[in-house]
């Protein structure tokens, strides 16, 4: 069979249906921001991302539509409030695109690494592209106005060492060794991800209109502030700076620019990556106090995704992707 003629995998119409239902979120949340933000450089760069996603979603349209599958829903002017007043700094909409263009970079390699039509391969190394551009761009911005806080610095040692002793693993009361360079890595790029479901959630919890949406805000606000304590206090005990906050970066505002369900969405989708992260910071932890604070934030994540998905479906607002077709049911049929 020719390679374009292929059909598409159930793998790759996942990471399609995946890719459009999170990057039409995302696109709803840059046109309410575009339209509040007052520095010009950090307008232009949000321009840039919603250009970028119009073209992403033709694309992604296209794939679906040409295999017969029916494309989502996901997220539209609907879900958009306009002319409502400002919930978010300048400052904060730019490290708002930062994160949000980790994620998009994580998840463009995840969709590469599953698609095997060249068609496909070629699209994701188009998206692949496209955020590596943004990367560079929030990152150099966010450096000019002095606001984006780089990672713990470490200084040389004189020779490579090797590990001598079982005690390196021990890093409850006080013992064993200070942080390792590779753990590091995870506690940090977990931290600026809880800072930032935390900031959000304390903004869409203002804004909500739901009770039910605005409690489930609320908690997820709290959980997301527990881990964040829990491992700034790991760094904070080997001496070692940690990500500032950005709670101050929302205004006062209770008038919403959002759907409940777009916020709520929102939230779940970080709480679900911040799985990937959480367990990747396991399996690169060697100290016993990081393994129990990752296997506790991990527990707490799923009780609080649990809670997401009741709400979600009791709103009807979770959206059902492809399924496996039914055997058993098709056979009743016949």
């Amino acid at each position: 069979m020719e390679k374009d003629k292929l059909k598409l995998t159930s793998s790759e119409i996942g990471t399609l249906w995946g890719e459009y239902v999170n990057g039409t979120m995302t696109d709803v949340v840059n046109r309410y921001m575009v339209s509040i933000i007052e520095d010009e450089q950090i307008k232009n760069i949000f321009e840039d991302a919603i250009t970028t996603s119009e073209k992403q979603k033709r694309q992604i349209v296209t794939f679906i539509e040409n295999e017969g599958f029916p494309v989502p829903i996901g997220f539209t002017e609907s879900d958009l409030f306009k002319g409502k007043p400002r919930l978010f700094t300048d400052i904060f909409c730019l490290n708002y695109l930062h994160i949000m263009t980790l994620h998009g970079l994580l998840g463009h390699s995840t969709s590469l690494g599953v698609s095997v039509r060249k068609d496909l391969r070629d699209f994701y190394d188009s998206c692949d592209n496209d955020a590596k551009k943004m990367y560079h761009q929030t990152i150099e911005l966010l450096l000019e106005k002095g606001n984006f806080q780089r990672d713990p610095l470490f200084y040389p040692a004189q020779n490579p060492q090797f590990i001598i002793s079982q005690d390196f693993t021990d890093g409850f009361f006080g013992k064993g060794r200070k942080l390792a360079a590779t753990e590091i890595i995870s506690i940090s790029f977990n931290l600026k991800k809880s800072i930032m479901a935390k900031t959000l959630s304390i903004a869409f919890s203002q804004v909500a209109q739901s009770k039910k949406v605005r409690k489930f805000l609320t908690d997820s606000q709290n959980t997301a502030d527990g881990q964040i304590k829990t491992f700034s206090k790991i760094m904070q005990t080997d001496n070692l700076p940690v990500p500032k906050s950005l709670e101050t970066e929302v205004t006062t505002s209770t008038d919403s620019p959002f759907s409940d369900k777009l916020m709520l969405y929102h939230i779940g989708f970080l709480f679900q990556a911040a799985q990937n992260y959480h367990g990747a910071g396991l399996a690169s932890a060697m100290r016993t106090d990081l393994v129990t604070a990752y296997e506790g934030t991990i527990l707490k994540n799923l009780l609080v995704t649990k809670k997401w998905f009741n709400l979600m479906v009791q709103n009807k607002w979770l959206e059902q992707p492809p399924l496996a077709p039914n055997r058993t049911e098709i056979a009743k049929e016949v």
